[in-house]
């Protein structure tokens, strides 16, 4: 049951919907409901949402909304990232609060993974 005045779903532009699942079931575990052509859905386990076919891209330089995820391990997070086919655009940085990274995804959509603490040892 979806909960009163949360953001319970989101959708990202793609093209080949093939490959951006492959993408993010390699590099975050998520999983996917094909609709046919147009469209494909995700479940992270908590939060779910769809990519719809199209030739525009999220990206922050053009204004889109920075989806950013969760992971305990940043640089581990980072080479299942680039072992998956995603592209490092912003590097490892610190913020208040944490550290985080920015990636494009087969498609050229910009996402960002963050941690709290200190880099692993």
């Amino acid at each position: 049951m979806a909960t009163d005045r949360r953001i319970d779903y989101l959708e990202l532009p793609g093209g080949d919907l093939d490959a951006l699942e492959a993408f993010y079931s390699a590099a975050f575990g998520w999983t996917f409901t094909d609709y046919g052509p147009e469209y494909r859905s995700f479940s992270d386990g908590a939060l779910a949402g769809g990519f719809y076919r199209s030739s525009l891209r999220s990206t922050t330089d053009g204004g889109g909304v920075l989806v950013v995820i969760y992971g305990d391990d940043l640089e581990g997070a980072l080479e299942r990232v680039t072992q998956a086919g995603g592209r490092i655009v912003r590097e490892i940085f610190s913020f208040p609060g944490g550290r985080r990274f920015h990636f494009v995804d087969p498609h050229g959509n910009e996402l960002a993974v963050w941690s709290e603490g200190a880099p692993r040892a």
